[in-house]
């Protein structure tokens, strides 16, 4: 039956293979239909996954079953092997007479939703969240107020500053860092995060990310390159001695003494004085090296929650934004946004194939080509002159795209597109380029910084000060030029 086993799996494969090329097939308009549809891709991909790791260890057969059961079907009499999986067959319905046959051809089609066929993400996110467009921190920004080191912070101003933790801008001290509260309170913070851009992007391998920004922050963390935790040189220092004043001389770690050579230095080892302040040595090295150990829990998770932060600016960008114009709504007005965007997610798919067949919703009244929001309706027209979408900026280092909106304008200039463009043009310092669009201005501008740096650049032997026998100031330069020449 190995073989049976193999060709049901094979035609499994494919059927899951059909099922992701139709849902790919079409792009849907909708933020949630295409998050659900990446969501049941994925689903379908990790069931590929499974099903070929059972088919696998088939093809290896290490057991020989495969093999002896293609000599016996060769070999043997074909009826007689026929007649004995039909009699199992057989067996298998007569104990289960009563079990329905099922069409696997309709397991992997595409469902509609409604009510026998819910969506995957509706239990996936809440209404602050809207389907995964923006940010709901407000747990993690309770958190973060019963902290007895935080700053009072209103959720907008946090949403600005919650992955900024050098003290003064809306991270603490470093010392207060250690306590488990924070720790605690890095961890939400984090797992959210995470668990967001799991449920926000589906089909990207994220495991691999993380792998990478793990390691990009041992590096880091080895190279003393993590801000804000750097070691100070009093803890660099212990433990790793002090150069000797004479050739022949060594220096003792625990007692801080010199001593004049290598014979006296053995003779010191056996004293007691010496013994208990190698022990008093050692126990503060493990003190210093614990320390060191909670530091790096603490700066691991900040670096996470910094890379996680910038890997989805945009949803931070969007719910700030977000809570900014919900502030400016009555509560009735919220309700009604969040009562319309559940009714739009629980529309049985009756109704919407009614409507298909009736074809007079599909056509929507845009006479005035309002943009179309995230459910597909034009917004309202208070919302497009509040946004100033009615005017364009051009961008030609982006290939003459043109932007709507003065808001659009402004963020393009953080995007990665922006971004490449420049440094194809030769830029380096992209920040210092934000409101210029033209290609000439933007080379002229590098040009001119590039010349006011070399202006700016001083000779190093000129910044070293050297003093002759008179008492005499002058460059290191001009001093050894003039030791050279003998005039010193």
């Amino acid at each position: 039956m190995l073989l049976e086993q193999q060709r049901y799996i094979h035609e499994d494969l494919e059927r899951l293979e059909q099922g992701v090329a139709d849902r790919m097939r079409e792009e849907p308009k909708i933020l949630r239909d295409r998050l659900n549809r990446d969501h049941e891709v994925s689903q379908l991909l990790d069931q590929i996954q499974q099903q070929s790791a059972e088919l696998l260890p088939l093809y290896e057969d290490r057991s020989s079953a495969r093999s002896k059961e293609i000599l016996q079907i060769s070999t043997g009499d074909p009826f007689e092997e026929f007649y004995r999986q039909l009699n199992e067959t057989k067996e298998h319905h007569a104990r289960y007479p009563n079990e329905q046959a099922e069409n696997p051809e309709q397991w992997y089609r595409p469902q509609k939703g409604g009510d026998d066929h819910p969506f995957i993400v509706e239990s996936m996110f809440s209404g602050e969240e809207a389907y995964g467009r923006f940010f709901d921190l407000h747990g993690c920004h309770e958190t973060f107020l019963n902290l007895a080191e935080s700053k009072r912070l209103g959720y907008m101003q946090y949403l600005d500053v919650f992955d900024n933790f050098q003290p003064g801008q809306g991270g603490v001290k470093r010392g207060e860092k250690l306590t488990d509260e924070y720790f605690k309170y890095l961890g939400e913070v984090m797992l959210y995060l995470e668990d967001f851009m799991r449920r926000t992007r589906p089909l990207e391998n994220l495991d691999k990310v993380f792998g990478e920004w793990d390691t990009d922050f041992e590096k880091a963390w080895e190279k003393e390159e993590i801000p804000g935790w750097q070691m100070d040189k009093t803890a660099k220092a212990n433990g790793q001695g002090r150069a000797p004043t004479a050739p022949d001389a060594v220096w003792c770690d625990a007692c801080e003494k010199e001593f004049k050579n290598e014979n006296v230095y053995k003779g010191h080892l056996s004293g007691r004085k010496h013994i208990k302040a190698a022990e008093a040595l050692e126990g503060r090295g493990s003190m210093t090296l614990g320390h060191r150990l909670k530091e790096r829990a603490v700066a691991e998770r900040e670096f996470r929650i910094k890379k996680l932060a910038s890997a989805m600016s945009t949803e931070r960008d969007d719910s700030r934004v977000n809570v900014e114009r919900r502030q400016g709504m009555t509560e009735r007005e919220r309700q009604q946004e969040l009562e319309n965007l559940y009714n739009m997610s629980a529309k049985p798919a009756a109704e919407e194939d009614d409507d298909d067949e009736d074809g007079g919703d599909d056509k929507i009244y845009n006479p005035l080509k309002l943009p179309l929001a995230w459910d597909g309706k034009p917004i309202p027209f208070w919302l497009y002159r509040l946004h100033g979408l009615g005017q364009e900026f051009p961008c030609e280092i982006c290939g003459n795209f043109v932007y709507r909106g003065r808001r659009a304008f402004d963020k393009h200039f953080n995007e990665t597109n922006h971004i490449t463009n420049l440094k194809r043009l030769g830029v380096t310092n992209t920040h210092l380029f934000r409101d210029i669009t033209s290609i000439e201005e933007a080379v002229r501008l590098w040009d001119k910084i590039q010349k006011d740096e070399k202006k700016q650049t001083v000779d190093e032997g000129s910044i070293v000060q050297m003093e002759d026998a008179e008492g005499n100031v002058m460059p290191e330069k001009v001093y050894l030029d003039l030791q050279k020449q003998g005039l010193l």
